[in-house]
């Protein structure tokens, strides 16, 4: 298994948003997990999980599925 948890100092670093922010942030995505039926650890998320989520068209880009945008 190759899935990486973050918690809040690595997500603070890659938004630079405040770290009470950053909590609200980790709850929120948890919380979206938990409603799918997934396990949750309280601080923490999936790293995949937390950059599809804020970053859709970085990681499109990853896996070859990235939409050019029209004006």
């Amino acid at each position: 298994m190759t899935s990486k948890l973050i918690g809040v100092d690595e997500v603070q670093e890659a938004i630079g948003m405040s770290k009470s922010f950053c909590y609200k942030l980790l709850n929120k995505l948890n919380s979206e997990l938990a409603a799918s039926g997934y396990l949750t650890v309280p601080g923490k998320i999936e790293q995949s999980y937390f950059e599809s989520r804020l970053f859709p068209s970085s990681t499109a880009a990853k896996d070859g599925t990235a939409h050019a945008h029209r004006p």
